[in-house]
């Protein structure tokens, strides 16, 4: 596979998670998108999990948690993918912007993520938060 061709598939499946980020919690996760062997990290995370290894645990934690969010994500805006000198490596910033459940109020916050993609499928994804939006946007709920 030529080097345009895999960066382009890493960049398809980036935008594939993005969909997936606003598709409605209550359908199960897309499991096809990650690998079987799959590494999350979110470095940044308060507190929780850091690092998830294995697309069941992810899968098990991420339906888990998609149900649970007190946001109904709406909208992925300002969205910029760079290339990475990795053919296999896409880097992503985007803002999500939703709405607090609880009490209809919207909120946003802006996110970078590491994407290596290997054999048409995620097989690392890393994660920056603007944790402070968040947990300012959730308030005491959230800690």
């Amino acid at each position: 596979m030529s080097t345009t061709t895999q960066q382009m598939s890493a960049e398809r499946l980036f935008h594939r998670f993005l969909r997936y980020v606003l598709s409605d919690p209550a359908e199960p996760v897309d499991a096809n998108l990650w690998a079987s062997d799959v590494v999350i990290e979110v470095p940044f995370a308060p507190g929780g999990m850091r690092r998830i290894d294995g697309r069941d645990r992810f899968l098990a934690l991420a339906e888990a948690g998609r149900r649970a969010l007190p946001v109904r994500f709406e909208e992925v805006r300002d969205v910029v993918v760079h290339r990475s000198v990795d053919a296999d490596v896409v880097i992503g910033e985007y803002e999500l912007a939703g709405t607090l459940t609880a009490t209809g109020q919207p909120a946003s916050a802006r996110f970078i993520s590491v994407l290596t993609a290997g054999n048409g499928q995620i097989v690392h994804w890393r994660e920056y938060q603007d944790t402070l939006a968040m947990l300012t946007a959730l308030g005491p709920q959230s800690g």
